[in-house]
């Protein structure tokens, strides 16, 4: 039996791409868009000891499963065909033929690219999971990549995180600046006033406050973003306004705030933190003043794990659930929720911009990272873009504020922010 035997005999369904093999064997369409071949007996071991994702995502970005007919920077037209393949579990004679091709030793699970992070349970060594160290490692393995890497995926606003488009074809700069208005605006901010920005990256939402008066304190764990951050606000010359700390958000001790930003941190907390985290939130904040949360969301509020792929490649510990668990939460902390919104299709275009812009510089991005690196981002934003358009993910901002003994919110009786 042939490797693409073993492959048609458990596909439900025909193949809607080609699948090539290093025993010189084929199955699907000779007229495929698009080409997988599994190009080394490796290759093979990753996808027999790691069914799904993971092990897809080890042969891939090892140069051990190769791809034809898409670019490494955007593979996202492969995915969507794969997102489309039915699996039947091997029977017996499939195990026994792949146990004979690949041996004892083929059967054990080779090394994983050095891209892969240790599993869960073996970060227990680390300490509990959302301790401080460990969250300071676990945004190390992400953001500490290289600064000019993300400068060439990111583009000039060093914005990771979900850009709002006016139009479908605004581009991804003016989308990402008019998320920062509309957070800026949300928040009802005025100069003179005080900004907090728990996890303020590469200080992008620092930078676009203190432009307009406002004194902001943004933090962050990751030591390259930090560094990053600060040059750039002495460059602009903010720095009688901005301030951007390497650090934990709950070593913030000043309080009296009068909004808190949160753009893209609370995927990284954990649920079972949340009391505790917008409990801080609430004591950072003076008597009216606002919360925005802007996080990836499921479309469920389940607590769910992220798949083995995302967890061992992208955000190590990462955790997700609904937008009504997050106001809950927000709700149970002490704060008032005023308002909500999914933009959930404004991340599948911030994604699709990303992978452009990883495609335009990837002979850069390889030679700066790595080709592993520079496909493991491929192979996540275009994966991600997918997920966001089929709604198995979504992005929500949560508007909230610290009202009064008495009742009162001080806020208008309408949305005051322009959409």
């Amino acid at each position: 039996m042939s490797i693409a035997q073993i492959v048609e005999s458990v596909v439900d369904g025909p193949l809607p791409l080609r699948v090539e093999a290093y025993d010189g064997s084929g199955v699907g369409p000779a007229e495929a868009a698009r080409r997988l071949t599994v190009a080394t007996p490796r290759g093979l071991s990753y996808l027999a000891t790691a069914p799904g994702d993971l092990g897809l995502a080890r042969a891939y970005v090892s140069g051990d499963l190769r791809v034809e007919g898409v670019h490494p920077g955007d593979p996202y037209d492969l995915l969507a065909d794969l997102s489309g393949v039915r699996f039947r579990r091997p029977g017996r004679e499939q195990v026994l033929e792949l146990s004979r091709m690949l041996g004892v030793r083929g059967l054990t699970p080779p090394p994983p690219p050095p891209q892969e992070s240790l599993p869960r349970w073996r970060r227990l060594a680390e300490g509990l999971r959302h301790n401080q160290t460990r969250d300071a490692e676990a945004i190390h393995h992400h953001y500490d990549v290289s600064n000019r890497f993300y400068e060439m995926v990111l583009g000039p606003s060093m914005t990771y995180t979900c850009a709002c488009y006016p139009a479908a074809d605004a581009t991804l700069e003016e989308a990402q600046e008019n998320k920062y208005r509309l957070v800026f605006d949300k928040l009802g901010l005025r100069p003179g006033d005080r900004l907090l920005d728990i996890g303020c990256g590469w200080g992008g939402m620092v930078r676009h406050a203190a432009r307009r008066g406002v004194s902001v304190l943004g933090v962050t764990l990751s030591r390259e973003q930090a560094l990053w951050a600060q040059k750039a606000i002495a460059e602009e010359g903010l720095a009688d306004l901005a301030e951007v700390r390497h650090s934990d958000y709950r070593a913030v001790t000043e309080s009296g705030f009068d909004a808190v930003s949160s753009i893209g941190l609370t995927e990284h907390i954990g649920v079972r933190n949340y009391p505790a985290y917008f409990g801080f939130i609430r004591d950072r904040l003076r008597t009216g003043g606002l919360l925005l949360n802007h996080c990836i969301t499921r479309p469920h509020n389940r607590r769910t794990e992220t798949g083995a792929f995302i967890d061992r490649y992208v955000f190590p510990d990462g955790e997700l659930t609904g937008s009504g668990r997050i106001i809950t939460e927000v709700q149970d902390a002490g704060l008032e929720v005023f308002h909500e919104e999914n933009l959930r299709e404004h991340y599948a275009l911030t994604l699709a911009g990303w992978c452009r812009n990883l495609v335009e510089h990837w002979d850069e991005c390889v030679e700066e990272v790595g080709e592993g690196t520079a496909r493991v981002w491929g192979l996540y934003m275009a994966g991600s873009r997918l997920g966001f358009e089929r709604n198995e993910i979504q992005l929500h901002h949560v508007l909230a504020a610290k009202t009064g003994a008495d009742g009162l919110s001080g806020l208008p009786l309408r949305p005051w922010w322009s959409t």
